[in-house]
């Protein structure tokens, strides 16, 4: 049995549009990411989602579960296109979704597109009508809708169905198999009685998210072969810090190389007080070092070992990449191609030539005991030697220098934003002691 080397055409889907940002098929996989603001608090909330935006969030999710909150939506949208800023606003509807979709029509309105978990929609009797009128209102709006299935708050009704039936059975299945089935019955069968109401297939997208990743993978898979929506990836409640990265990038990214997912969300716990874009970046950086999109050039650096100068080489190389994402949002406009370009931060001189070479400019830093030389290449080819105690600022210019000459198509000088023209920005990389 041979192993893929390049992930699986993607599975082909219909095509729903949020607002400007198409999904599904060979539409760019889309990177999502949702407040954790009151949105009832508008400013807090408008600075939130501009920054995770900022940060190339492609859609943003808000929380809508209050009169007051709802109330706020259309406001948030006006703050945000004050600022230039287009991106997609999605309400996360629970439990009174209906009544706030209904009393709130500027909400409706403002939204371009409503999560709908059918496990909280309304229980018996109540479950197909609460439902059904949260769908009539994303019909007379003209809106698509995401049916978010979540473990955590499964339909009870529809899982004592399917145990039942599953006790009847000669073999009966496992709960943790049953479960998965709901999951899956539910996105579907949710999904039928949306059309059934009137809302159009390319308006829906689903998705059946678990804690996790082997059930994610499972249910997932099976959704996948019984459908054509597009599907939202995301492992919900993946936790904190590295756990919650490690677990999403397994996860997801077996499902992204058999071609399953149209949307992403890291979901991760932000430590107290901790960047609310994290998650962003590492939807990002899952989706570019599996060469399924580019969004800005990655940094290449060695582990360290005893005989790197540990601080020196490990500082430079975090601050070539935050200045790399910082200039994102200016170098896009102006120097097409430049997400693809490599950059290389090495710590001595064993690996550092190599890995230099192999980028698109890489520098070898001097190690413990070295000579205080940082040979630099570009393009393969060595171009200049830095010395002394500006190895940093000398590299940034060096880098600023090849972005332009490689990816320039103009004179430098202006560059075009969303806002218009505006000066290019030059954030420097900080001195770094050595």
């Amino acid at each position: 049995m041979s192993l893929s080397t390049s992930p699986r055409g993607r599975r082909v889907t219909r095509q729903v549009r949020i607002g400007h940002v198409v999904v599904g098929s060979d539409a760019p996989i889309m990177v999502q990411s949702m407040t954790n603001t009151d949105t009832a608090d508008i400013q807090g909330t408008i600075d939130q989602v501009f920054g995770l935006a900022n940060a190339g969030s492609e859609v943003v999710r808000i929380t809508v579960n209050s009169p007051e909150a709802a109330a706020a939506v259309a406001a948030i949208r006006e703050g945000l296109d004050k600022l230039h800023c287009n991106v997609p606003l999605v309400g996360d509807f629970h439990f009174n979704g209906h009544k706030l979709l209904r009393d709130y029509p500027d909400c409706a309105k403002a939204l371009a597109k409503y999560r709908i978990n059918p496990g909280n929609v309304g229980r018996g009797d109540k479950h197909d009508t609460q439902f059904a009128q949260m769908i009539e209102i994303a019909c007379r709006e003209q809106k698509p809708v995401r049916i978010g299935v979540n473990w955590g708050s499964l339909d009870q009704d529809l899982m004592g169905r399917l145990m039942d039936e599953n006790s009847r059975l000669p073999q009966p299945k496992s709960a943790q198999q049953v479960m998965r089935d709901a999951l899956v019955a539910s996105a579907l069968e949710s999904a039928a009685l949306a059309e059934d109401v009137g809302l159009p297939g390319d308006k829906i997208i689903l998705s059946c998210k678990v804690s996790d990743v082997q059930d994610l993978i499972a249910v997932y898979s099976d959704l996948a072969a019984r459908c054509d929506y597009p599907l939202h990836l995301g492992l919900t409640e993946a936790g904190m810090g590295s756990k919650g990265i490690v677990a999403s990038t397994a996860a997801m990214g077996i499902l992204l190389q058999q071609g399953i997912g149209d949307t992403i969300r890291v979901s991760l716990t932000p430590e107290p007080g901790g960047d609310r874009t994290k998650e962003v970046i590492v939807a990002q950086e899952m989706l570019q070092t599996m060469g399924l999109r580019t969004f800005t050039p990655l940094v290449t650096a060695c582990p360290g070992c005893g005989r790197t100068t540990s601080t020196f080489f490990q500082e430079l190389a975090a601050k070539t990449q935050s200045y790399l994402r910082a200039q994102m949002p200016v170098w896009r406009s102006s120097y097409p191609g430049v997400e693809n370009m490599s950059v290389a931060v090495m710590g001595c001189v064993v690996n550092g030539p190599g890995e230099s070479k192999l980028a698109n400019i890489g520098i070898s830093l001097p190690g413990t005991g070295e000579l205080p030389v940082a040979p630099v290449y570009e393009d393969g080819k060595k171009t200049v030697t830095l010395k002394g105690d500006r190895i940093a600022e000398d590299f940034q210019a060096l880098l600023d220098a090849y972005v332009h000459r490689t990816y320039s198509g103009d004179s430098p000088g202006a560059t075009l934003t969303d806002a218009g023209a505006v000066e290019r920005q030059v954030i420097p990389i900080a001195s770094v002691a050595r």
